[in-house]
């Protein structure tokens, strides 16, 4: 609200191309140093094999390019790990003499939104630019959220950053599918926008089947999420279902749900590990043999037993950057103790598809081998 460009654009995507023009700088810089003279490789990586003017880095531009709303502190702190993420950049095994033989002039960032001006008349060749151009372009308006009004008669509210996590949303269409059928779905209006998605998304998979092209069937089913199961309803909430395994008393194989008593979870594998949401399974849990509940607005009726039920109120990254990390030494130590237990164990969370997914992969890295299976005697630390 109120920023004409996101943090990704103002600060990270800077960042990253001064980090990538440091590591093609040092590795021509290692190129030239390397011997008496001028091989193959060098002058491939060094512009026109010019080692000597190169030598001294004036025509390479490595230095950190910001929009100027960024304050000259937060810049000042920014130049001074430059250095430092480099040098993690270079560690990591990136390939860096490919970046530096496919990159004939550094990256520079542009920003483009709705406030720009720009006189194309006075625009140079981009041939004669002394960089190589990332364009950065928003279509956020600044200012506050405000209703706005189409030619047609509905009018929108445009929430920057409200169109992100499309596949929670957008039912299976796609960015080509909506523009080639924009004015049909814009023209139908909100009562009849979900079924003309169902129709075109549907005849686009009916065509790609035909033609032997890989085409899932998207289910979308309309649900109310309560603590009582999942209820059938006309409102606007929706998920994807997938086949459920017919014997909920079998793992299922990875990736496939099964439902007991209309609450939904998923099993990971054979590893005695299911997650699930709070708001889907509080009242399904009886065959379960522990929980670790992730879900820092509801709690579970706990059972008797305290090595069986862990309550960590675990918040998004974007409330707190560290809850996250703080709670997993315990996540994984009440893990690790219910699996050689051989209990089976549910990690929910609010939704069933951010925390309690984090955490579930960090057991399974730290708890199962590369195949897959449990190892009791995993060193946890």
């Amino acid at each position: 609200k109120g920023k004409r460009f996101p943090d990704s654009m103002a600060k990270t995507i800077p960042i990253w191309c001064c980090v990538l023009n440091r590591a093609i700088q040092r590795h021509r810089l290692r190129a030239i140093n390397q011997g008496s003279g001028l091989n193959s490789e060098t002058s491939a990586v060094v512009p026109n094999g010019d080692a000597e003017e190169y030598s001294g880095s004036s025509n390479w531009d490595s230095s950190v390019h910001l929009p100027v709303w960024v304050l000259e502190t937060e810049k000042n702190a920014i130049e001074g790990h430059i250095e430092e993420w480099a040098d993690l950049f270079e560690s990591c095994g990136a390939d860096i003499h490919s970046l530096a033989l496919g990159l004939q002039k550094p990256l520079r960032p542009l920003w483009i939104s709705q406030n720009t001006r720009i006189w194309l008349n006075e625009v140079p060749d981009h041939q004669l630019w002394d960089f190589t151009p990332i364009i950065l372009v928003s279509a956020s308006a600044s200012g506050a959220v405000a209703t706005q009004r189409t030619a047609s008669e509905f009018s929108w509210r445009y929430i920057p950053g409200a169109g992100d996590d499309e596949e929670s949303w957008a039912r299976g269409l796609t960015p080509t599918l909506f523009w080639k059928h924009s004015y049909d779905l814009l023209d139908g209006g909100p009562d009849l926008c979900n079924q003309l998605v169902a129709d075109i998304v549907e005849k686009d998979r009916v065509y790609r089947a035909q033609r032997g092209e890989h085409s899932p069937q998207v289910i979308v089913k309309h649900v109310k999420c309560s603590r009582h199961g999942l209820e059938p309803y006309t409102g606007d909430h929706t998920i994807i279902a997938q086949p459920m395994n017919s014997n909920p008393s079998t793992i299922a194989p990875a990736n496939t749900q099964y439902s007991n008593g209309g609450h939904v979870v998923f099993w990971i594998g054979t590893s005695n590990l299911a997650v699930g949401s709070t708001m889907q399974v509080a009242d399904g849990l009886a065959d379960m043999d522990c929980i670790l509940n992730c879900d820092s607005t509801s709690r579970l009726p706990p059972s008797s037993s305290e090595d069986s039920y862990l309550e960590l109120p675990i918040v998004g990254s974007k409330d707190e950057r560290f809850s996250l990390l703080n709670n997993l030494p315990k996540a994984v130590s009440f893990a690790k103790k219910n699996l050689i237990a051989r209990r089976k164990m549910l990690l929910c969370c609010q939704n069933g598809e951010d925390i309690s997914i984090c955490v579930a992969l960090a057991i399974i890295t730290r708890l199962f081998s590369d195949t897959g299976k449990h190892d009791p005697e995993c060193n946890y630390i």
